[in-house]
């Protein structure tokens, strides 16, 4: 076993793993897994920039996460920066602050390895599935873009789109500098709208409608899970590998998107900082599922973070 740390720094939360990895079996013994909403990729569609207050908000993360790997001894760190820090123009100001709270530079990964580092994650665990069908399409959507993986035991192809639910919001969902509560009409069709083109140009290098099992990651998908349930708090035992129809997802879907703030906060299972996002993030995933003809989706807890943890190890 090696014990190894991986930090996962999005677009809107930052993630941490703990875990002894054991490549020669395929086990990975979770230690310590958390996740905190630090909203980098504030104002990043707009300004091109990762604005200071954002940059705050993830150093006191990145600090409390040290302390974490410190007191568990891991021997490797990996820390992986997706979408909103590879296009901003001060990325350089992010990585020096990472390099001095953590000892190690954030890989600014490029969406290609973003990608099969989700598909590894998502996917190690199911090989012995016999009832989840070959091949998979493993969909993460994170705050500011979207992975679509096929493959079956190996990625075969891969395509990374700026459909994030912070993105969606902060583009579609916003005026006066406030989220819509609830969006209109007009507003809801022209982020359907982008979400189309999105998905039209994944295609291009992606053969969605070729995948069998729809494996749907990140915190979007395990919300709506989660009130798929009507789980009393968020629950990742019940959530991981739990699966919802099509129809639950258009149900909910629905709901968010015509719900006020304090409607959506008191979902016993949101997490405060998806409260202004889920609803983008939840038409992200049904888009998804009416695009291939998917009938469910396979929700999994285990993502990019499992698969830059495999990667250490």
């Amino acid at each position: 076993m090696t014990r190894v740390a991986a930090v996962d720094c999005g677009t809107n939360s930052i993630r941490l793993l703990v875990a002894d990895a054991d490549p020669a079996t395929g086990e990975l013994v979770e230690l310590d897994r958390r996740m905190t909403i630090v909203r980098l990729g504030q104002g990043v569609d707009r300004t091109g920039r990762l604005a200071p207050e954002a940059l705050q908000r993830t150093f006191a993360a990145c600090r409390e996460y040290a302390g974490i790997i410190k007191e568990h001894g891991a021997q490797r760190l990996r820390f992986v920066a997706t979408s909103a820090s590879r296009d901003a123009e001060n990325r350089d100001e992010f990585v020096r602050g990472v390099l001095d709270i953590l000892g190690v530079e954030p890989e600014v990964i490029s969406g290609d390895q973003e990608a099969e580092f989700s598909f590894t994650g998502a996917t190690k665990e199911l090989a012995g599935r016999d009832h989840l069908a070959k091949p998979y399409l493993v969909v993460d959507i994170g705050g500011g873009s979207t992975e679509f993986v096929v493959g079956d035991d190996h990625v075969r192809a891969a395509r990374s789109v700026d459909i994030g639910c912070v993105r969606m919001t902060e583009r579609h969902l916003v005026r006066d500098g406030a989220v819509t509560d609830p969006p209109s009409e007009e507003q809801i069709a022209a982020m359907r709208a982008d979400i189309d083109a999105a998905l039209d140009l994944a295609g291009e290098t992606v053969p969605l409608r070729e995948a069998r099992t729809l494996v749907g990651l990140a915190g979007s998908v395990t919300t709506v899970s989660a009130i798929a349930q009507e789980l009393p708090e968020y629950d990742s035992a019940a959530i991981h590998h739990s699966r919802v129809s099509r129809e639950k997802v258009r149900e909910i879907t629905d709901w968010l998107l015509r719900s006020t703030h304090a409607e959506r906060a008191a979902v016993p299972s949101m997490h405060p900082g998806r409260v202004d996002v889920i609803g983008a993030g939840a038409l992200v995933l049904l888009s998804i599922m009416e695009r291939i003809g998917a009938e469910e989706v396979v929700v999994s807890e285990h993502d990019i973070l499992d698969g830059i943890a495999w990667s250490v190890a």
